[in-house]
């Protein structure tokens, strides 16, 4: 009987060809020893995604439901994993990542979750003073309580036994903010600030004052409130980022860089 893995990642996906290469080559080269398994949720992919996945080792399960809670819920209902880690396609992960996360779980028995902060790893220059300020305002508070105020879906990890479910009337930025919630009722999560993730700046390219007054207000803060108080999907997620062409951007991120 294979032995059962000590990691599952799940990383949903949506037309990601153009960056995922690049992501599980990052996990590929993760120093931690133990068994671990990525799974590719296809979420209606058109593209080359699902193939690229399979090539390069992944575990591929399809969730025709649109939607990225959707995605994570079915990616994580399919992890064999002790600890199933939320992550990212358009993400790279430095090579100490995992083994971090896997320390912080071992050191305290009370930990149901381990996150941290996500950095750009390109895009404009103020994205990534953004980037920096927001999760340094977070190591703030929590060095401060001891409470993960917020954590980036591109790096929660948490024990599968601790796991309630993600609500899929939620979009996207809701999926983190109420596992984190969640999380928290069920025991100790602790913030790693110096185990960041890399992440692509791409959806900052429509500027400050669109990130400022439409993304973060209305396609987190206020989507999130209001479906959360519903209990169903009222307001629906941002609109897809798209180049000109129609195609999901596919400059790739600066990965190899970043986790060497």
């Amino acid at each position: 009987m294979a032995e059962r893995p000590r990691f599952s990642i799940v990383i949903p996906c949506l037309n990601e060809a153009g960056y995922l290469t690049d992501a599980l080559l990052s996990l590929q080269k993760q120093d931690f020893d133990g068994v671990c398994e990525v799974i590719v949720v296809d979420n209606n992919c058109t593209d080359e995604t699902a193939g690229i996945a399979r090539d390069l080792g992944a575990r591929v399960v399809v969730e025709p439901v649109p939607g990225v809670c959707n995605a994570r819920q079915r990616g994580t209902e399919a992890a064999r994993g002790e600890i199933v880690v939320s992550a990212d396609a358009d993400t790279v992960y430095g090579r100490d990542w995992l083994s971090r996360i896997d320390a912080r779980f071992r050191g305290d028995g009370r930990v149901v979750a381990v996150v941290g902060p996500c950095r750009y790893a390109d895009g404009p220059r103020w994205g990534r003073l953004y980037g920096r300020m927001l999760f340094g305002m977070v190591n703030g508070v929590y060095r401060l309580t001891g409470r993960a105020m917020y954590a980036s879906a591109t790096n929660i990890a948490f024990r599968r036994e601790a796991w309630t479910g993600y609500d899929t009337s939620l979009t996207q930025g809701g999926d983190e903010l109420d596992q984190l919630r969640r999380l928290r009722k069920k025991g100790r999560v602790v913030y790693d600030h110096g185990n960041p993730t890399h992440t692509s700046g791409r959806r900052l390219t429509r500027g400050l004052a669109y990130n400022l007054f439409v993304t973060l207000p209305v396609h987190y803060m206020l989507t999130y409130a209001v479906n959360r108080v519903a209990g169903r999907r009222v307001l629906g997620s941002a609109p897809a980022f798209r180049d000109a062409a129609g195609s999901f951007e596919a400059t790739p991120v600066a990965g190899r860089e970043a986790v060497r």
